[in-house]
């Protein structure tokens, strides 16, 4: 089975947990949750692993897992967290300047992106691949800090479930809506990428806080939904 294949049981796995139909404290059985999906047991077992990675899932005996309860503060003050974190490292970044590798790197997400978004509604396999290129995105922008300390700090924060870049959450019954908020944040990309190239520092860093909100309205959590994952605390 190949890797798109993986990461689309991932990414439907996460969506139901974001809903709550896989609720918080509930046993995962490889088996019974192979058939619910029509899915084989090896891209299954991989797609628990990620999860678990990523903190939406803690292990239970041997091979199982449980569905991990966290709070909606807990998510919000991640997202936030993450947002200064990478405007620190754009703010480096750009200050220390763009070489000619990272500028090509950011320019291809950029295409990317542009190409996903020009159809003008999201195809299946969309969601996957933006999330893939967004996380690169970003990615690309904190390894270039060069700074250890940051690096650390986002690597603990993003245990804290849906903060991760590489992790977007798409409901299929807004996505028109959640269309035009990820258009929108790709149009960030671009202005993210200009101030860098452009050696604005102070702006950059700005942007990169700013870009954290549609993190938070693509996974519904803005206040009026909150009720979403309310249970979940």
């Amino acid at each position: 089975m190949n890797e798109t294949t993986q990461q689309a049981i991932v990414q439907t796995l996460r969506e139901k947990i974001l809903s709550g139909e896989l609720s918080p404290g509930q046993r995962l059985v490889e088996a019974q949750l192979s058939q619910w999906l029509g899915v084989s047991r090896t891209p299954l077992r991989y797609a628990l692993s990620v999860l678990s990675s990523e903190g939406l899932l803690d292990r239970s005996g041997a091979r199982g897992y449980v569905v991990r309860r966290f709070s909606v503060r807990d998510v919000l003050n991640a997202i936030d967290v993450r947002g200064v974190l990478e405007g620190l490292a754009a703010r480096s970044v750009a200050e220390d300047g763009v070489g000619v590798e990272l500028a090509a790197a950011l320019q291809s997400c950029l295409r990317e992106g542009d190409e996903i978004f020009g159809n003008g509604h999201l195809k299946e396999g969309d969601d996957v691949r933006y999330a893939d290129m967004n996380g690169r995105f970003h990615a690309l922008i904190v390894d270039a800090a060069r700074n250890a300390a940051i690096s650390a700090a986002l690597s603990l924060n993003d245990k804290i479930p849906f903060v991760s870049p590489f992790t977007i959450a798409f409901d299929e019954a807004a996505r028109e809506r959640q269309f035009l908020m990820l258009s929108y944040a790709h149009r960030q990309h671009h202005a993210i990428a200009d101030a860098l190239l452009k050696g604005e520092g102070a702006r950059v860093e700005a942007l990169m806080k700013e870009h954290t909100h549609i993190s938070k309205e693509s996974l519904n959590l803005s206040l009026p939904a909150l009720h979403l994952i309310a249970g979940a605390a």
